[in-house]
């Protein structure tokens, strides 16, 4: 009976110090998204005056400030699949380098004509099944007073920093979606990598709208 109670307190002890530490781990993690995504709109505010005349510039700067928070290399591989491990270190690399460029060159455009925009981190949540892995809540409000829900996937690297892997907007797992893209591309050009890297885009054709119709109907129904 003794050894009973003694592993029933030893097991609400560590219960309760695994719920701190994940607490403590997601104060950590809603902190450091906090900071970039403030060095982000602070760099935005700063360089979207000089997106006309100098892009190549605004990309720089912009880049610089998204990939303390972004693990382009992670999710450009996860983006390529299986075709990962197929494809050579330089077409890994170029690929990763149209992903980016793609990214931002068809994402600020879009972003640039809303106007000014805000970002609000809502909250972290740990990964029940792993302290290396969390999700943050997150909205982006535009100018126009529009607020779309956004999820960050984070994950811990060996370094210690959290890095997002993935996003999920309106439900919407974007990562998975690029797979999907790039799996439809390489059947399309018959498994050519190089073609795949060379007409690249990530345009999605998601109908924002549509979606969030969409989910208001499931919510009433």
């Amino acid at each position: 009976m003794f050894s009973a109670r003694l592993a029933g307190v030893v097991f609400l002890l560590v219960a309760m110090f695994t719920a701190k530490v994940h607490a403590d781990e997601s104060d950590v993690v809603k902190q450091a998204v906090e900071q970039n995504v403030a060095q982000i709109l602070a760099t935005f505010e700063a360089e979207k005056e000089g997106y006309e005349t100098n892009p190549e510039v605004f990309y720089a700067n912009m880049e610089k400030a998204v990939s303390g928070i972004i693990d382009f290399r992670r999710i450009a591989a996860r983006v390529m699949g299986k075709y990962a491990k197929r494809a050579d270190k330089d077409q890994r690399n170029r690929f990763v380098e149209a992903f980016k460029s793609s990214l931002f060159q068809t994402y600020t455009r879009a972003i640039i004509e809303q106007g000014s925009f805000n970002m609000k981190v809502v909250k972290a949540t740990m990964n029940p099944r792993s302290d290396k892995r969390a999700s943050v809540d997150m909205e982006v409000i535009t100018q126009s007073g529009n607020v779309y829900p956004v999820t960050y996937s984070m994950y811990k690297n060996k370094s210690d920093q959290w890095l997002m892997e993935n996003v999920i907007v309106f439900g919407i797992n974007i990562g998975l979606a690029f797979r999907d893209k790039f799996e439809a591309q390489m059947r399309l050009r018959k498994g050519d990598v190089d073609e795949v890297i060379a007409n690249w885009s990530v345009d999605l054709n998601i109908d924002v709208d549509e979606v969030v119709a969409s989910q208001a109907e499931v919510q009433e129904s």
